[in-house]
């Protein structure tokens, strides 16, 4: 056992955008070049765990076929160094060949994959099968941004039962060869605020519908209203009770991301924007662990070096250490990611090539104020904080 979970991820999200141009993350900020480097900086941060994952569509040439290269070149070069992967199978993109998350074939063709990689590397116990699936599903088939470029119910509804569903076979397959696997569901903690009293309505709707994905993946029962929009708009009863008969929530932690925009005001003519940061993560966090009891992870979290990073390092830090005091078992924290990203000011929507500079390092990999803070903040707390407890048997 590790203890406490201090971590960080290498951003690795390739989804693809109008015109079929994908915008792979790694390759923008450089990491297939330099993830030597980006491992030694990882070291650097005392830094056990690391949120990392090839892309699919590099790895995953068809059914049974695999491009490991690369893979196994970076796997053992974090096996010699003691950094412990959390590895993410299916960050917000699938290869060509499997179209997107409207194809009913995803799930199972995802389970192949996901059982390959248990397969080969069967020391690691940390996984995250399929990333963020409420943001997936919505920006893919909701929004029109990514991938499907959708924008109806029906489409949202079959990538949220698709990406579910291969969730859980993913968990299925790995754990034939990691009996002892330990599935980190990072998932976007949301919540939306109405912005007048004839819109309370409709937001407490939006405010069940961003449980979709964790009921359906623990298989708890769904308010009314969803069940109903979900069946109006594509789900059978027996994906429902699909669903309510898995019992993998016991190998779960709940990862809740939190950023400075996951609270939303919902406007008179339906549109949403940023509200902000109204309850903060001690309030959403909450309400997620009260609902599904399960032990969380802090799983990411930033903001812009100029909007005051080392400000919301701290406040987001007291905030875990808040809801540990009151009971919640937390058991890791992640600055997400290491270094800089592009393009995410817009969501990845468009390619403008702008630098995000939310990471513990620039591009350059030169050490930005909250890269230092954070590796001050592990050196000081990694010793204080308790091993011993309940809510860290699972890691």
């Amino acid at each position: 056992m590790h203890g406490f979970m201090f971590a960080t991820g290498i951003e690795n999200s390739y989804p693809t955008i109008a015109g079929g141009k994908r915008i792979d993350q790694m390759e923008k900020c450089g990491h297939y070049e330099r993830w030597e480097e980006d491992l030694q900086l990882v070291q650097d941060l005392n830094i056990t765990y690391l949120r990392w994952g090839p892309a699919l569509h590099k790895v995953f040439l068809g059914p049974g076929r695999y491009d490991w290269s690369w893979f196994d070149d970076v796997m053992n070069r974090m096996d010699e160094m003691g950094i412990l992967p959390i590895l993410d199978l299916c960050h917000f993109g699938v290869p060509d060949w499997v179209g997107n998350f409207q194809n009913t074939d995803f799930p199972q063709l995802f389970a192949e994959y996901a059982g390959e990689v248990a397969r080969r590397y069967p020391g690691t116990k940390y996984w995250t099968p399929v990333n963020e699936i409420l943001i997936t599903a919505l920006f893919s088939a909701k929004y029109g941004w990514w991938n499907e470029m959708r924008t109806d119910d029906e489409s949202f509804v079959r990538a949220t039962i698709n990406l579910c569903k291969a969730n859980l076979f993913a968990m299925k397959a790995i754990l034939k060869s990691v009996p002892d696997a330990v599935f980190i569901q990072s998932e976007s903690s949301e919540y939306t605020h109405p912005a007048g009293p004839e819109l309370v309505k409709a937001a407490r709707f939006y405010n069940e519908r961003r449980f979709i994905p964790l009921d359906l993946t623990y298989g708890h029962v769904i308010s009314a209203p969803i069940y109903r929009y979900m069946i109006e708009h594509g789900m059978s009863e027996s994906d429902y009770n699909f669903f309510m008969n898995q019992d993998y929530k016991f190998r779960c932690i709940m990862g809740t991301d939190y950023y400075v925009t996951n609270e939303h005001l919902l406007r008179s003519d339906g549109s949403t924007v940023a509200a902000g940061e109204f309850f903060g993560y001690y309030v959403i966090a909450k309400d997620y662990y009260n609902r599904y009891g399960l032990p969380l992870m802090h799983t990411e979290t930033n903001i812009r070096e100029e909007s005051g990073s080392v400000q919301w390092l701290w406040k987001e830090w007291n905030t875990m250490l808040r809801l540990r005091q009151d009971g919640v078992p937390i058991v890791g924290f992640t600055w997400y990611s290491l270094t800089d990203q592009i393009d995410w000011d817009v969501a990845l929507r468009e390619e403008n090539n702008n630098v995000h500079p939310v990471g513990l390092y620039d591009l350059d990999r030169q050490p930005r104020s909250v890269g230092i803070e954070y590796k001050r903040m592990i050196q000081e707390w990694r010793r204080f904080l308790p091993t011993g407890s309940s809510a860290l048997m699972l890691v």
